[in-house]
């Protein structure tokens, strides 16, 4: 996989795994609706688990 894919994916996963945890401090701050914060979580879970098995615990 080439450097730049990989740089992509990282990327990506976080984005995810800040769609887990961000929509639960707005959700609390009044911010967001729950039903904002349930579709976003499921978003982000979403995006995390499919782009980070392609660069976790991997060899280079």
């Amino acid at each position: 996989m080439s450097k730049s894919l990989l740089s992509l994916l990282k990327v990506l996963s976080f984005i995810g795994l800040g769609l887990t945890i961000i929509p639960s401090i707005l959700v609390f701050m009044l911010v967001i609706s729950h039903d904002m914060h349930i579709n976003l979580m499921g978003v982000g879970m979403v995006t995390w688990f499919v782009t980070a098995p392609f660069w976790i615990n991997k060899n280079n």
